[in-house]
This record gives structure tokens, C-alpha cells and sequence, in this order.
């Protein structure tokens, strides 16, 4: 059997294919109401695509707005990763970690 590659291991093309075939299977799980599967591959798309992205266009001290939840705002005080650790404007100020792929530049 063989062992599945991680993300920080996959090539650019390995990672598209992987975000297209969790999003058909995303897609499925939605369209059969199987909630939980769904957030699963919700949550795994949102780690491949983080692997996409270059961790140093993401700069400690700065704004972004968390996507998929409009209004709500990060501030990031360092990168390990290809997580961003900081913390949420709104909120008890409790330091969390957000996949980069979550992050959009405030314009």
C-alpha cells in the first residue's frame, strides 16, 4: 500500500491535483448531507492550498482579513510554517494558528 505523500512534500501540480479531487469529494459529501466529512475535506483543502503560498508574502505586525468570515480580523505576530500565529481583533486575545490560506491582504 502506498504511503500517502504530505503536502510539504507534494509538487505544485501534486497540490492542484489534491485541492481538485478534496473539492469533488467535498462537493459529494455536501450534495449526501454528510456534514462532518465535509468540514474534514473543508479543512484539508484549506491546508493544501496554505502549501500554494509563499509564507514570507505574509508579514508579522499585519492586518488580514480571516476569509470565510467577513469582518473578522487577524494580526499576525510571527510564521512557523505554513501557519500564521497571532491574533484575532474580536475576541478573547487568546494566541491561535491559521493556515496562510485563510488570510487576505486588507486592500
Amino acid at each position: 500500500m502506498e504511503q500517502e505523500k504530505r503536502y510539504s512534500q507534494m509538487t505544485e501540480y501534486e497540490l492542484r491535483q489534491e485541492i481538485s479531487l478534496l473539492t469533488e469529494k467535498a462537493r459529494k459529501a455536501e450534495q449526501l448531507g454528510i456534514v462532518n466529512e465535509y468540514a474534514v475535506l473543508e479543512r484539508k483543502i484549506v491546508m493544501a492550498k496554505a502549501y500554494l503560498l509563499n509564507p514570507k508574502d505574509f508579514i508579522p505586525g499585519e492586518l488580514y482579513e480571516i476569509d470565510g468570515d467577513p469582518g473578522s480580523y487577524f494580526k499576525i505576530d510571527y510564521i512557523n510554517g505554513v501557519f500564521a500565529w497571532g491574533y484575532r481583533l474580536a475576541g478573547q486575545k487568546e494566541e491561535e494558528a491559521l493556515p496562510i490560506s485563510v488570510l487576505k491582504k486588507l486592500k
